[in-house]
């Protein structure tokens, strides 16, 4: 019974995984869509938009009207700044003790 179970689960696991892979985005690389500087925007204040993303509909965390790759580097590089900073800050702090 335990085997069935598990086999039942995996199958469960890799269903529910194929649900969240990503899909081709409509709105890519039309005039006037997001690109690199708005990305990277989006990236800095993601924490703050995923607050007010909660209480209303009219906010989301991602731009889906983007130029592709270029807003995705950009919206990257925007989210992983702050964590990039801190470390090289503490490692300046530590190395001048």
């Amino acid at each position: 019974m335990d085997n069935r179970n598990l086999i039942i689960a995996s199958m469960l696991l890799i269903v529910t995984a194929c649900g969240c892979a990503a899909g081709r985005n409509e709105l890519a690389g039309q005039p006037d869509s997001a690109g690199f500087l708005l990305g990277l925007w989006h990236g800095l204040i993601l924490g703050i938009t995923f607050v007010i993303s909660l209480f209303t509909d009219s906010v989301s965390l991602y731009e889906v009207h983007n130029n592709g790759a270029w807003y995705n580097f950009g919206f990257l590089l925007g989210v992983s700044s702050p964590t990039f900073i801190t470390k090289v800050t503490r490692y300046e702090a530590e190395k001048e003790e």
